[in-house]
């Protein structure tokens, strides 16, 4: 496993990011396609910690709860000390959403069923256009100040929203965000325009959701493939309505993987890195997934797969930030 500095900070991250959110029983409004009992989910971060992974992802609205305490337990099962593994939880889809009244509520929900006395990274996992930014600035601050949150992270917004977010804690010296996880993959590369080059601006580490575009760099046919890609609505409404022009990149991942003698996530992943993403989170619940993904680290790709995997891309409407006033469908990771 290869290590990286979350942001600026001394916090220490693996490479890849096992990301929690199909840990538990299924959530109508976030995962209708799949569900992990507590022993599979011990499994699966029992084998992220054999393969060096310490960094993990959740939320607080990830079923229903269930992944913060699935997470949690497994860790106290297995025996791991506290300061040796880096856990990440969100707030926003909630009642009051950035509110301070709303975050000071939230942290310690999930602290509650983490079960932990604080988490490494608390992150906002949308903008909020109801609250002013300063309010949600404040409040994530004075939470890093009484130690329970040790950083700050934002996912999936516009990049002038966060550059407004950093700005703010700059001006008010504030605790400035350290890691954008963000909508980002061979086939949706919208978030280069603006969003990244404002995390290399204030040297904001990137880690990225669904680098694997929920299966579908990993496998040639777009049909059929897995439980999630028949069952998960929300997968087809992120991907299908670019079907046609997307199937041409995975046709060309599908080529470098085979005359590399590896398999095409091992190809889309190592494609990220070349792109100079920290830690790409990736959701699992079997651990042979992990053990793929580990090797994509041994991977470099050289100039000329880059420009033949990059060259056919076209514009994507955007996917993942909300717009004021518009539907606020949950997009999920």
């Amino acid at each position: 496993m290869k290590y990286t500095n979350l942001g600026q900070t001394d916090i220490k991250i693996s490479q890849i990011c096992l990301g929690c959110m199909g840990f538990g029983r299924p959530n109508p409004n976030f995962l209708t396609w799949t569900e992990a009992d507590e022993k599979t989910c011990e499994k699966v971060v029992a084998r992220a910690l054999e393969l060096g992974i310490n960094y993990f992802d959740t939320a607080n609205v990830y079923t229903n709860g269930d992944s913060e305490i699935y997470l949690g337990k497994a860790l106290r099962n297995l025996g791991v000390k506290r300061e040796d593994v880096v856990i990440e939880t969100k707030v926003f889809f909630n009642e009051g959403k950035l509110s301070k009244t709303a975050i000071m509520r939230e942290i310690e929900g999930s602290l509650k069923r983490l079960n932990m006395d604080y988490v490494d990274v608390y992150m906002i996992h949308r903008f909020d256009y109801d609250h002013e930014i300063y309010e949600t600035m404040s409040a994530l601050h004075e939470l890093v100040k009484a130690g329970k949150v040790r950083a700050l992270g934002a996912s999936a917004m516009y990049g002038y929203q966060f550059f407004n977010m950093q700005l703010c804690a700059e001006r008010e010296n504030l605790t400035k965000f350290s890691v954008m996880q963000n909508h980002y993959s061979l086939i949706y590369r919208e978030d280069e325009r603006d969003l990244i080059p404002v995390c290399r601006q204030f040297g904001t580490s990137i880690a990225p959701y669904s680098p694997l575009a929920g299966g579908h760099l990993a496998h040639t046919s777009w049909d059929g493939y897995s439980k999630r890609v028949n069952e998960d609505k929300v997968l087809r409404v992120k991907y299908d309505e670019f079907k046609e022009f997307d199937l041409k990149i995975i046709a060309r991942v599908d080529e470098i993987a085979k005359n590399r003698g590896v398999n095409m996530a091992q190809i889309a992943l190592a494609w990220h890195f070349a792109k100079g993403v920290d830690s790409p989170v990736l959701g699992a619940i079997k651990t042979e997934h992990l053990d793929d993904w580990v090797k994509s680290l041994e991977i470099s790709l050289d100039e000329s797969e880059i420009k033949y995997l990059e060259e056919l891309y076209v514009p994507h409407k955007v996917v993942g930030a909300i717009n004021k006033g518009g539907p606020e469908r949950i997009e999920r990771k």
